[in-house]
């Protein structure tokens, strides 16, 4: 079909540490589970916000500038989508009919300042995207309250088995998962990784490898990135 490589992740929530992982939760303890400073933050979150799934029609309304603040803040360059490619993954969306999509409201003001879009398989969840005005990540806490609700909804809530931040980040350019992990109790369900190449492709990644540190394409480096975990899983 045209594409260049192929990821197969195998062995999944292996008892083995691996250097390739998915971030997930697979209970919900309520707020009790979290620490003193975690459940102050999701008070104060709950307390100056409304945070609520919503339509697609509504993503589309109040959705974008929120992606734009967001992306424009990460510590490494991202690529930013335009209104209309936004618009465009957002309708495509909402005809799978499996895709969730949430928001936080300010109480007073009624401005969104966070928004979540999740894909539903089946017995799990998956939390594909979590982008957030930074100017108030610091003093009202949008996540904290977002992900605690997202959380309950899904596993308590339906009793799906896990949610599921996805995969280990090759690009960093987000600290979501580590986030996850310290304040909400997400772990690493450890896994192996297969990935293979186009034959060309394959001689452009070997031939670029030793350099990986210099090259500035976010996209290579990824790509690279996630080769050198599979050169370090034929070790174990």
């Amino acid at each position: 079909m045209g594409g260049v490589l192929l990821i197969n992740t195998f062995d999944f929530d292996t008892n083995v540490e691996l250097p390739y992982y998915y971030v997930i939760k697979d209970s919900f303890g309520g707020i009790e589970e979290l620490s003193t400073k975690v459940r102050n933050q999701i008070r104060k979150s709950f307390k100056t916000y409304d945070i609520k799934r919503i339509s697609s029609d509504e993503m589309l309304r109040v959705g974008y500038p929120v992606f734009l603040a967001a992306l424009k803040s990460y510590k490494v360059k991202a690529k930013i989508i335009s209104e209309l490619d936004f618009v465009d993954s957002i309708k495509k969306g909402s005809l799978k009919g499996n895709i969730d999509y949430w928001a936080v409201y300010d109480k007073k003001t009624g401005q969104v300042v966070a928004v979540a879009i999740n894909t539903l398989h089946g017995d799990c969840c998956e939390y594909n995207t979590m982008k957030a005005d930074p100017q108030y990540l610091n003093s009202t806490y949008p996540y904290y309250g977002l992900i605690f609700e997202m959380n309950r909804y899904y596993l308590d809530e339906l009793k799906l088995l896990y949610v599921n931040d996805g995969a280990k980040s090759i690009t960093n350019h987000s600290n979501i998962q580590t986030f996850l992990i310290d304040k909400f109790n997400f772990r690493k369900a450890y896994c192996r990784v297969q990935i293979v190449y186009q034959w060309w492709f394959k001689l452009m990644v070997v031939l670029l490898y030793p350099f990986r540190s210099l090259i500035p394409v976010l996209k290579i480096r990824a790509i690279l990135n996630i080769e050198e975990i599979r050169r370090k899983m034929d070790y174990l």
